[in-house]
């Protein structure tokens, strides 16, 4: 007999319990009925996630009685053409379950405040005559005060009400804002897309009040900056579905299966027309098992693999042969034809500075940022349109055409010096391989004289220069590979020793690649992520992968160049989210701080910093300081760097002390402000970050763990921000002392005053915070989702209602 129908049998008779009791229906099917009750619904609500993957996924809520009881997956995308996979499915097991977080023990249900900090507060409002005094006389008593932030982290929560958590929090935002200035108020989220009301309202509430609202994006290291530092801009890469339109893909550093599950697809699907997919990976990942090839590189020395694919590039696809297509790309697209003064600096010849119309003798605006190149048609140095020296001073030359900016000729920029060459120069450029070279490789290049306002100046192109760092033999001598065996820096046979990766699977993947890149006019892809993002060096990393790109002419390419997580930035709510964010329509500039110079002194990390940049910098430079703390001082004084708390005084404070001086106008007030800087009478904080009257009072962290999950020296954090039981083994005398910032020994009472928590979950933020707001989580609330990873905008809608006492 089978199960099945012994199940049946078993259901027919007519069981009772020893007390008499029936416990099961004598025959039917009304058993059945449980099951197709877990399935009933009254409502179907259309909403998506906020997790920080950024998926944006359309999720079908289904409640029954006031209950989420399940959530799928929409599937009603729009279609896409023929030649293309539909994007969905979207979504993955962590949007399928999310509704337990709704009924989850976890769920944080009432305003909760610190029990020591509630039962100091209940006696301090007894006896004052407003709030603000009421947390006066705790704030301001180092005895009261230790109290409850020692507190932190210990459990020891008791319910409150949504009147006294808020009212405490304002007390605590206006006293801060009277004694020591606004901007000592401060605010913790994560990436806005993932629900852009909820970041706007947080963050326009601190611009409001003066605060400062941090950054995320560096701060938990997802920013490359090498964008910037190549491009001027931050991360214009494609979404998710271009991948399919690529003809060879590299995945480096990115665990797409894993990290972009709602994506995956096309990486998947593409391979199906053929596309060879590549894993650049020291561990078997997921993205791995999706690959045709993996390269096992040992982590961090990825920098050294690419060089060696860029040494086989240049020297096949530029040397040996010409490449027609690359070579128009990197004239028109790259700035290897612009010219660069070779001269002696620090008592050793090396590339300085770029060439520009200024040293040529124009005395236009912007004449020191107008490089210039060579013209190969009148063999004359032009100024091409797009420099930067137009991008403000004529906005109407800042394109790539290629024409001349002055005249409005066409122009073919020459590539190389090489043909032309009045001598060859042997530079000096900065190494960082091995200690065999003592920091410096000593490289040849073809240079001309060309004549400027102070003289005679030989120079080179960028691209003769990069054929040189990369150790390309072009019979003219210096420090060359002759073969890709060579054991010199930057050959397939280097890098091997240091990265693992065999040299002739190097070469192969380096000719896959630009053969790809030439026959498809550009679609050859590497997709980039957090793997090689998070690391000191991150920059060096993405720029010589950038610079395979750029070699191969696929960046602006469909199914080409780089693609990083975070995309092309153009969400068409951004300008009216900004406006609403920033709050200009109040206020002028908005206090929008770097999150990570903020957590580098606010949490007294720059004591124990143990990098002494006389090792980090090039044998041959000097750098200007040793201690990192001193550059970001430098960045805040010239005003490179926007910094909060500002200065040891609060703005209001400074206003009335220029007025007193006899300041009356805004412009007076700034010469006064000004002129006390220049004094020494005003300080910025950075410059002495331990003093009291400078450290930061308020945080708020709402959309985040910013304790559990980001902040980056944890320790750190427990014993300087917030003043309670930490675990600091290293203690406070770093090796190089800075040289702009006040020694003075660290309190370790806490700065913060409060740690302000709003979420729907008790994480570790919440159990280091002194307040806890109970939040609505993203099935009961509004709002906007966005991505870059493809072109839909989602709207979060309250599938029920708030539970208990949430928000």
């Amino acid at each position: 007999m089978s199960l099945l129908s012994q199940k049946f049998k078993f259901l027919r008779k007519k069981d009772v319990s020893p007390s008499g009791h029936q416990i099961t229906e004598e025959g039917g099917r009304e058993w059945e009925n449980f099951y197709r009750d877990r399935w009933s619904y009254d409502k179907v609500v259309r909403t998506t996630h906020g997790v920080n993957c950024t998926g944006s996924c359309s999720w079908n809520i289904y409640v029954k009685n006031g209950v989420v009881a399940w959530e799928n997956q929409a599937t009603d995308y729009p279609e896409t053409p023929d030649d293309m996979p539909d994007y969905e499915p979207r979504g993955c097991p962590r949007g399928a379950t999310f509704s337990w977080y709704l009924y989850s023990p976890l769920r944080v249900k009432y305003p909760y405040v610190r029990g020591e900090l509630a039962e100091l507060w209940r006696e301090a409002k007894k006896t004052a005559k407003n709030p603000i005094e009421a947390w006066k006389s705790i704030v301001e008593d180092p005895e009261k005060a230790k109290k409850y932030k020692s507190a932190r982290g210990m459990g020891g929560f008791v319910r409150s009400t949504w009147d006294e958590a808020t009212e405490i929090t304002a007390a605590s935002l206006l006293y801060t804002a009277k004694t020591y200035g606004p901007d000592r108020n401060a605010g913790f989220s994560v990436i806005p897309a993932m629900s852009m009301l909820s970041y706007a309202a947080g963050a326009r509430f601190l611009n409001l009040m003066g605060g400062s609202p941090l950054s995320f994006y560096d701060w938990y290291a997802d920013l490359p900056p090498s964008s910037p530092q190549v491009w001027g801009e931050q991360t214009d890469t494609p979404e998710s579905g271009d991948w399919y339109n690529a003809g060879y893909i590299m995945t480096w550093g990115s665990n797409v299966p894993l990290t972009r599950t709602p994506d995956a697809h096309f990486l998947t699907e593409v391979r199906y027309k053929g596309t060879k997919v590549v894993s650049v990976s020291p561990d078997y990942a997921e993205s791995t098992t999706s690959s045709d090839a993996w390269l096992n590189v040992k982590a961090g020395t990825d920098a050294a693999l690419a060089m060696a694919m860029g040494h086989v590039i240049l020297k096949e696809y530029y040397i040996d042969k010409e490449t027609p297509y690359f070579k128009e790309y990197a004239k028109e697209f790259t700035d290897m034809p612009f010219l660069v003064r070779v001269e002696d600096i620090n008592g050793a010849v090396q590339p300085g500075r770029f060439l520009n119309a200024k040293d040529l003798g124009s005395k236009e605006d912007g004449a020191d940022f107008q490089t210039v190149l060579i013209d190969e048609t009148t063999n004359e140095i032009v100024v091409p349109n797009g420099t930067m020296g137009d991008r403000h001073t004529h906005p109407e030359k800042w394109n790539l055409r290629l024409e001349n900016r002055n005249t409005g000729a066409k122009i073919d920029p020459r590539l190389s010096v090489f043909d032309q060459r009045q001598d060859v120069t042997v530079v000096k450029l900065p190494y960082f391989g091995d200690e065999e070279h003592e920091g410096v490789i000593e490289r040849a290049i073809p240079t001309i004289t060309v004549q400027t306002v102070d003289g005679p100046v030989k120079v080179t192109t960028v691209y003769d220069l990069i054929l040189a760092n990369y150790g390309i033999d072009r019979g003219i001598g210096g420090e060359v590979a002759k073969a890709y065996t060579d054991d010199t820096p930057y050959t397939p046979t280097w890098q091997e020793k240091i990265t693992g990766v065999k040299a002739d699977i190097a070469i192969a993947t380096a000719r896959e690649f630009a053969d790809n890149a030439e026959k498809t006019k550009g679609r050859s892809m590497i997709i980039m992520g957090g793997g090689i993002n998070h690391w000191y060096h991150a920059d060096i990393i993405y720029r010589t992968i950038l610079n395979l790109i750029m070699f191969c002419g696929t960046e602006g390419v469909n199914g080409g160049g780089w693609a990083h997580y975070v995309g092309q930035e153009k969400l068409r709510p951004v300008e009216g989210w900004g406006g609403i964010m920033t709050a200009n329509d109040w206020s002028k500039a908005p206090r929008l701080q770097n999150g990570t110079s903020w957590f580098y002194f606010a949490t007294e990390q720059y004591r124990s910093d143990c990098i002494d940049l006389a090792d980090r910098v090039s044998k041959l430079a000097k750098p200007r300081y040793r201690h990192p703390g001193d550059y970001n001082v430098l960045a805040a004084r010239l005003g490179w760097l926007p910094s909060y708390p500002t200065f040891n005084k609060g703005s209001q404070e400074l206003i009335n002390d220029a007025r007193a001086a006899g300041a009356g106008t805004e412009a007076e007030i700034n010469q006064y402000v000004a002129q006390a800087l220049k004094n020494k009478e005003l300080q910025f904080c950075v410059e002495d970050p331990a003093a009291k009257e400078n450290h930061p009072r308020n945080l708020f962290v709402w959309r985040a763990n910013l304790i559990g999950s980001s902040s980056k020296g944890h320790e750190y954090f427990l014993k300087h921000l917030l003043g309670t039981k930490h675990g600091v083994l290293e203690d406070d005398d770093a090796p190089v002392k800075p040289e702009e910032i006040k020694w003075r020994e660290a309190d370790e009472a806490g700065k913060l005053d409060l740690l302000i928590d709003i979420d729907f979950r008790m994480a570790s933020t919440g159990l280091y915070s002194d307040i806890v707001f109970p939040a609505a989580t993203w099935y009961e609330k509004e709002d906007l989702s966005s991505t870059d990873m493809h072109p839909y905008v989602h709207v979060f809608q309250a599938a029920v209602d708030c539970a208990w006492e949430t928000k």
